[in-house]
């Protein structure tokens, strides 16, 4: 059974950080492309960042440039999102997602293995 698992949201003052972990069970993890995706009130879903299967190609939205780190670690099947300098507008429920070989972002959004999202508040 497919599955993965976001942990590390939560609520966190404006200029401080988070780190997200998504774990995966149920999958040949080495072999995904690895997304998180964000979902603001009102909003819709949007690109945060992707990693590729061999973590050496990386996407970031122009939103999270400088501020967002992803990562992963096949040794133990999880992928990060480090997120420093935290603002009111990184406010939204955080999704994992993963898509088989090294699709880019836009395939993980629309063909990948999601997870349920934790959220993250940043208060204004």
């Amino acid at each position: 059974q497919v599955q993965l698992v976001e942990s590390g949201g939560g609520l966190v003052q404006p200029g401080g950080s988070l780190r997200l972990s998504c774990a995966a069970s149920g999958f040949d993890f080495d072999y995904y492309t690895i997304g998180w995706f964000r979902q603001a009130p009102g909003k819709e879903r949007e690109g945060v960042s992707c990693v590729s299967t061999s973590d050496d190609n990386t996407y970031y939205a122009d939103s999270v440039k400088g501020r967002f780190t992803i990562s992963r670690d096949n040794s133990v099947n999880t992928a990060y999102l480090q997120m420093n300098s935290l603002k009111p507008d990184d406010t939204a429920v955080y999704y994992c997602a993963a898509h088989l070989g090294s699709s880019g972002c836009v395939a993980v959004y629309e063909n990948g293995y999601w997870g349920q999202g934790p959220l993250v508040t940043v208060p204004s």
